[in-house]
Order: structure tokens, then C-alpha cells, then sequence
């Protein structure tokens, strides 16, 4: 590209965006003579009129709008670039806010905000707590977080933990009560914890892996709920057996309050996810975030698998 080859690119689309001469003049700060020349100019390189000009308004020729049509991205990604190189000087701050599941809480964010917020100090964290599939843009979050990847296509999704895997669990004092089931077809015999699902309102039936196939299994039993603690606090009170992510259980497997059952049928399942749209510049406060819990939460998970 020769030097200038790009000079009255930015007038041009302070016109075609403003709706005239003197409207993109008085947004770039010049004349509206300097503007008509700078677009001339170009006009004159390029070797094609870009604009139609009457007395009382300002169009693109066809030429032009295909010209706009494929500038006006690429210039878009210039500017957020230069905005992004220039945050390396900035110090991240503000207010990050994050939609996410409630049992994302104690696997994401217990272990890595006391931490994060020790070394930003200048940025505020809200945490937003909603089973259900928000729009983040429309209700004004910086990012959500998901279990899996499966995100709407305009937005970016970047994984948090690993992939885990789903675990069955009851008290103890329930498996000796009432036995330990040794296949998915003994839960017919067995009180489960019902779990609806906060979007779709119906039960979510539970999902194993049998000959390498998949199958979902509707269970009964004499609690529902639609929150993953109070699942949590049903099993713990020797109410049934429960399936839930591996990763919220095992604090309890560890201590032994909850034992795990039919290990051998589970599937495993896609690590949390953060997403956010799909722009090509990510605010410093977000990316500083991201890059604080994948560091933090691999380290973590690295610790645990020393023996």
C-alpha cells in the first residue's frame, strides 16, 4: 500500500455515517471544504465518484457502497486494535459484571477472588447468580458463565476448568438404610432427588452411559427442587440419591459426608465456560479476569492431582 493510499477513507465515512459534509466536519474537528477535498482526493486515486452530490443531500454511487462496505470493518478493527494496544498502559478497573450459574460459584469463584481482587484493586466484581439462559448483552453483563460451550454464535467462549464428570451420590446413612444401587435400572428401587430445570420448568432426567451409548433415565422419588444447594442439603440429610457436576460434590465425597455410586455409568460433561460478544476488543477489566482464572484454577487443579 502506497503512503496515502488511505487518506479520506475516515472523511468519507464520516459522511456516508453523519449524512453530510458539514455533519462529518463538525464530528472530525476540520472544515467542511477540508472534508469535500480529502473525499475528492480519494475519488481521484481510486479512479471512481463514491458519493452523489445534490444541493440538499449526499449518497453513495454503487461503487461507493461496495468501497464503504468493505472499508468500514477493517477500519472498525484498526481502531479497536489501537484501542487495545493502548490498554497495556492503563490500569484495569471499573465494575466487571458477570452472569452465572449458582453452582458455578464455589468451583469459579470461591477459590479466585480474594486473589484477583488483591491484585486489582481497582476493579469491583458483581456476581450475578441466575439458572436461567440470560441475555448478557440485553441485561448489561460484561460476560457469563456456562457449563459447556454451547453459546449463542455471535459471542466468544474461552474454558475455565476441565471436563468432569457427573456423579450419583447419597448420605451414608441413606446406602445403609436402603442399599447401594449397582445399575442405573436399580434406581427404580431407590428415592431420588428431582431437580427442575429454572428455564424449561420440566424434570431434567438423569444421563448415563451404558455400551457406549447414551441414556436418560427418569427417576422418582419424594423431593423436587430448583436450586443445586438445596440438592445439596436433601442428599446431606439423607433424603435420596442425587446427580449433580463432580466438581460441586467432591468437597462432600472428600470428607465423606456424600458417597459416590455407579461410578462406572457416568458421563462426563464440558468444563465452565466464560463467553462475552464476539468484538474484536475485550476490555481490559474482563481479559485480566480470564486470564487470572485460567491460571489460577489449572494451578489449582494441578495441585490436587499430586499425590
Amino acid at each position: 500500500m502506497k503512503r496515502g493510499d488511505q487518506d479520506g477513507v475516515l472523511p468519507l465515512l464520516a459522511v456516508v455515517e453523519h449524512g453530510s459534509f458539514r455533519a462529518a466536519a463538525s464530528a472530525l474537528g476540520v472544515t467542511p471544504s477540508a472534508v469535500s477535498q480529502s473525499v475528492k482526493l480519494l475519488e481521484e486515486r481510486i479512479g471512481v465518484p463514491l458519493l452523489t452530490r445534490t444541493t440538499r443531500s449526499v449518497g453513495l454511487t454503487q461503487a461507493g457502497r461496495v468501497f464503504v462496505d468493505r472499508v468500514r470493518p477493517a477500519m472498525a478493527e484498526v481502531s479497536d486494535t489501537l484501542a487495545s494496544i493502548r490498554e497495556f498502559g492503563e490500569r484495569p478497573s471499573g465494575l466487571l459484571r458477570i452472569n452465572a450459574p449458582r453452582i458455578a460459584y464455589p468451583v469459579m469463584f470461591e477459590p479466585i477472588l480474594p486473589a484477583f481482587l488483591d491484585a486489582y484493586p481497582d476493579v469491583k466484581v458483581e456476581v450475578f447468580l441466575d439458572d436461567g439462559l440470560a441475555d448478557i448483552v440485553r441485561d448489561g453483563f460484561d460476560a457469563g458463565i456456562r457449563l459447556g460451550q454451547m453459546v449463542a454464535p455471535d459471542m466468544i467462549a474461552r474454558a475455565l476448568t476441565p471436563p468432569s464428570r457427573m456423579v450419583v451420590f447419597a448420605s451414608p446413612d441413606y446406602l445403609a438404610a436402603l442399599g447401594t444401587p449397582q445399575t442405573p435400572d436399580d434406581l427404580v428401587h431407590h428415592r431420588c432427588i428431582n431437580f427442575r430445570r429454572p428455564t424449561q420448568k420440566t424434570i431434567y432426567h438423569w444421563r448415563f452411559i451404558e455400551e457406549g451409548e447414551d441414556r436418560h433415565v427418569p427417576v422418582s422419588g419424594v423431593v423436587t427442587v430448583n436450586d443445586p444447594n438445596a440438592k445439596m442439603h436433601a442428599a446431606l440429610a439423607g433424603l435420596g440419591l442425587a446427580y449433580e457436576v463432580g466438581p460441586i460434590v467432591q468437597p462432600h465425597l472428600n470428607r465423606g459426608d456424600l458417597v459416590q455410586v455407579l461410578e462406572d455409568h457416568l458421563p462426563d460433561v464440558p468444563g465452565f465456560h466464560i463467553y462475552y460478544p464476539g468484538r474484536a476488543q475485550i476490555m481490559l477489566k474482563l481479559r485480566v479476569f480470564i486470564d487470572f482464572a485460567v491460571t489460577t484454577l489449572r494451578k489449582s487443579k494441578t495441585q490436587q492431582q499430586i499425590p
